[in-house]
């Protein structure tokens, strides 16, 4: 089986039910599954053959999901881009993996271009417009005047399905090979934990950027291996979405805690009826016990918190999998999915202990694309080294404690230091600068910038945040510059990025 045939089996089974519901219009499975299909005739009328890499740069619309599904079904791989990224970002990546076409929105014209220019390999760029675009291949001509007739190409489980992007310490993302087998265990995986397993009759609200690992595979395939309908969120409003979920009898939530928080602040939020939630999962930070048993109370719903990442497909732990829920916690190891909890020399550590949590499952990716270091440094005999310090209590639930490594987690989203600082170092007005995690109530986190100007340079704190919104995703971009003469460092020059975070918190309230 391979992940194409989630669509095409649920369209044979349910051709007439509705699979996604997106401003108020549906669509059913027969005709998600056609337009996917035409996106894959489409793509193979260009010369993509199996294996080559197609990019996908569209945000939460129905062609997001026919483009997925049209260049699984074509037995490519889909690369998936955050759409706040900034034509740089696009370019490496597209080179980066090689990819042979991007499937973009009027919007993401203008960047999809720019570094379509700077990408030799990438040969067709297709827009979907109301007008032609120079340059560019119209949506409308290429895709629409393709067959709708399944294409037929033979695809297996251990065949490369999503190059999932994630950024690494150097600064430099990294490809996470995701097979069309470790997106299915994960899907089954979850399943196997019976509040979270969707079914038919759900109508699951999908907040989430689908372009992210969690919203693609927890939140769309697992959807659609089970024939249950897609609220499909465009953008993350919250007395919108709040009137959706009421209009639309949503049952199942998957969410992340600053939707949850932003609902939170809603002043008529208790007007809204959200009773037909019957289960709500979230991830990617942790959520506030305060918000968490508001929500259970409007919902009458379990709130199960977890932990995953790109690399695991994304889900390793959920407080589902548990005989309870444990608020604090990431829960319990998921079904199929075996966690340790190690020091650095890799030894198993007692109850309590921290150490760095590893895993491994059918769900772990297969590697890093063309980084065999990178690649041997994260995947050990077996297991998956997360960098995610951990500990594991007597009955099971793990609870993250720091990262091993420095990234920030933005609203869900990996920013990595090194990225933001080489950013800043571009600046003719910066000396040194150095990035950490700022505690933010609605993110989770945010990006605080310590920087050293040069002499005689006046630079202001928004002249530094208006540059690295010019150069980087806005997410990236720090929120808040604090000047100082010099960076604490240790005997051999390295940033004593622990002193920093503390400085960052005590700042937190000034």
């Amino acid at each position: 089986m391979n992940v194409g045939d989630l669509l095409t089996e649920a369209a044979a089974q349910y051709p007439d039910k509705t699979a996604i519901i997106f401003r108020d219009q549906k669509t059913s499975y027969a005709e998600f599954d056609r337009r996917a299909n035409q996106v894959a005739n489409a793509l193979m009328a260009l010369g993509v053959q199996k294996g080559d890499r197609v990019g996908v740069l569209l945000h939460n619309i129905p062609l997001f999901m026919e483009a997925y599904y049209g260049i699984l079904k074509a037995g490519a791989v889909v690369v998936p881009m955050n759409v706040l990224y900034k034509a740089g970002e696009v370019a490496y990546i597209m080179k980066d993996s090689g990819a042979k076409a991007l499937l973009t929105f009027a919007p993401f014209a203008p960047v999809a271009l720019a570094a379509a220019a700077e990408a030799p390999e990438l040969r067709h760029v297709i827009v979907a417009a109301p007008a032609d675009v120079p340059g560019a291949s119209s949506w409308a001509q290429t895709v629409g005047a393709a067959p709708e007739t399944a294409p037929g190409v033979e695809i297996v489980e251990n065949d490369l399905a999503v190059l999932s992007y994630t950024s690494g310490t150097t600064g430099r993302p990294k490809g996470a090979m995701l097979l069309h087998g470790n997106l299915l265990a994960n899907i089954q995986q979850n399943s196997d934990v019976a509040q979270l397993k969707v079914n038919s009759d759900d109508i699951v609200w999908l907040g989430l950027p689908l372009f992210h690992i969690y919203g693609m595979n927890v939140g769309m395939n697992n959807t659609i291996r089970y024939g249950g309908a897609m609220l499909l969120v465009e953008r993350f409003e919250p007395v919108p979405t709040l009137e959706g979920i009421q209009k639309h009898r949503a049952t199942v939530i998957f969410g992340a805690p600053p939707m949850f928080i932003a609902w939170s602040l809603v002043p008529t939020l208790r007007d809204y009826d959200l009773t037909s939630v019957r289960f709500i999962a979230t991830g990617a930070a942790a959520m506030p016990v305060a918000v968490m048993n508001l929500f259970q109370d409007l919902t009458g719903a379990p709130i199960s918190e977890g932990y995953g990442l790109s690399e695991s497909s994304p889900v390793l732990t959920a407080n589902a999998a548990g005989a309870y829920i444990k608020p604090g916690t990431v829960g319990p190891a998921i079904p199929g999915v075996e966690i340790k909890i190690v020091d650095e020399n890799g030894n198993e550590l007692p109850h309590g202990q921290m150490g760095e949590l590893i895993a491994r499952g059918a769900n772990i990716m297969a590697g890093y694309w063309n980084l065999p270091e990178a690649t041997a440094e994260t995947l050990r005999d077996g297991w998956l080294y997360t960098g995610d310090l951990a500990t594991e209590d007597d009955d099971g639930y793990f609870t993250i404690v720091d990262r091993k490594k420095d990234m920030i987690l933005v609203s869900g989203y990996n920013v990595y230091p090194r990225e933001v600082e080489e950013t800043l170092y571009r600046h003719p007005a910066v000396a040194d600068a150095a990035v950490v995690a700022y505690p933010d109530p609605y993110q989770g986190e945010s990006v605080m910038a310590f920087v050293v100007r040069k002499d005689g340079q006046d630079v202001s704190a928004q002249d530094l945040i208006d540059f690295c919104r010019s150069q980087i995703a806005v997410f990236k971009c720090p929120r808040r510059i604090e000047f100082v003469p010099e960076l604490p460092k240790n005997n051999t020059g390295k940033v004593l990025r622990r002193e920093l975070r503390e400085q960052a918190k005590a700042l937190q309230t000034t």
